[in-house]
């Protein structure tokens, strides 16, 4: 690979180009994407989608990194090293992505990852921190048994995006409420036909099921990940002539599927709950929003409703001309977690900042009291906001949401570990 920094450049410069950077990148895709740095730098490798339907979970994921990592440069760094992103494109392929991670760490000298793939990359980039023992931390997978499983658990990996479970328990508390009142007991299901979906599907009808026990999925839908055409999906729901639809579907998926839906005027016969719609990156692109699609909360800046999360959005915004989207929070606080467990630990060392990181408490703007923690027992983000509410077609999408409870979710989880074998 072929570096073009230039001797002599100032840090201030090298910060100023960083950020300029931070915002384009070079072309083919499969070629990296290098932040410049001065001498003594960290190389973080980051693995990720930049190509193809669900682009935007790259793009924002990376936007994010950036964001935050001009911050912590501008603050000294790593324990006085400053950090140099080494960014390429998996092309939502998982095998890619596993050989783009060990050519990172190998060839590049990557001496951490940021694993910013979807789930069915994930797995693929967790075996590759398992062989090389490098520290990982995974930004955008939510399947539950990437941390709740024991079998996937190694000391050098940790977890900074939510967990499907954990959206389940809140979802499917806040679905049954409404389907007693409405008598919604007849569901359908439609999601990605990978471990994402099948997985927070059945976790979802688990607690639609405990907390609504009367309710019966009466149709299943699994369309494969970044599927063109939904035509049979829609057709298979509305006979079946459900009263309530669930999906995980997201991201350019999600998008579609509404747009293609809209035409055959689906949401308008079934109440609709889509964990993923309150996102920017949907709720921007679909062409006809339709009203009333309930859904938990990934990225709005008015949930949590604090100046500290609007204000990070607003500077989001101001940088890249677009909202954050969940994977630019979860991206954000994995450089947040980064900087506070260096200074902890005082170095830049991976394993030294892996022992940092286990149960390490931090600021937030996205946590549901103003921290978000690295729980160590499986080394997996808690503590985050989150919540669901019924969207409207314009900001602020959506204006009410009900908070999830941490007590409750932390009760139900071990339950649910307990029952899958886990504990």
């Amino acid at each position: 690979m072929t570096r073009t920094r230039k001797p002599g450049v100032s840090r201030r410069a090298t910060l100023a180009i960083m950020g300029a950077g931070a915002v384009s990148i070079a072309t083919p895709f499969g070629t990296p994407w290098v932040a410049r740095a001065q001498a003594k730098t960290i190389k973080i490798g980051m693995p990720t989608i930049l190509s193809g339907r669900v682009a935007q979970l790259g793009t924002s994921s990376r936007n994010a990194v950036m964001l935050e990592i001009e911050k912590v440069n501008a603050a000294g760094g790593l324990a006085g090293r400053t950090i140099e992103m080494v960014i390429r494109d998996s092309k939502g392929q998982p095998q890619e992505a596993a050989r783009v991670a060990r050519e990172l760490v190998n060839t590049d000298g990557c001496e951490i990852l940021i694993d910013a793939e979807a789930s069915s990359g994930a797995f693929a980039v967790h075996e590759v921190a398992r062989d090389l023992g490098v520290l990982c931390l995974h930004t955008n997978s939510e399947t539950s048994a990437l941390t709740a499983d024991p079998k996937q658990h190694i000391p050098n990996a940790f977890r900074t995006a939510r967990q499907g479970v954990h959206d389940s328990i809140v979802g499917g508390s806040y679905a049954a409420t409404i389907a007693k009142a409405k008598g919604l007991k007849k569901w359908a299901t439609c999601s990605p036909d990978y471990a994402y979906g099948r997985d927070t599907t059945a976790e979802y009808v688990t607690y639609l099921k405990r907390f609504a026990p009367d309710i019966e999925i009466i149709s299943e839908s699994w369309p494969k990940l970044f599927q063109p055409d939904y035509t049979e999906v829609v057709t298979k729901i509305l006979q079946a002539r459900p009263q309530a639809l669930y999906s995980c579907l997201w991201g350019g998926d999600l998008t579609s599927y509404i747009d293609q839906a809209n035409i055959y005027a689906l949401f308008s016969q079934m109440e609709v709950f889509a964990v993923n719609m309150a996102d920017y990156t949907a709720l921007t692109v679909v062409k006809n929003l339709p009203k009333g699609i309930h859904s938990g909360n990934r990225y709005i800046k008015t949930y949590p409703a604090t100046p500290e999360n609007a204000a990070w959005g607003d500077a989001y915004k101001a940088k890249y001309n677009e909202y954050p989207t969940n994977w630019s929070w979860e991206n954000a606080t994995a450089i947040m977690l980064l900087a506070e467990a260096s200074k902890k630990a005082n170095s830049a060392d991976g394993k030294k900042i892996a022992e940092a990181l286990r149960g390490l408490k931090i600021k937030s703007p996205f946590g549901a009291d103003g921290t978000v923690t690295m729980r160590a027992e499986d080394q997996t983000l808690v503590g985050y906001a989150i919540g669901w509410g019924t969207t409207i077609p314009q900001e602020p999408y959506v204006p009410q949401v009900q908070a999830g409870d941490w007590k409750t979710i932390f009760e139900l989880e071990a339950e649910w570990k307990k029952s899958k074998g886990y504990t």
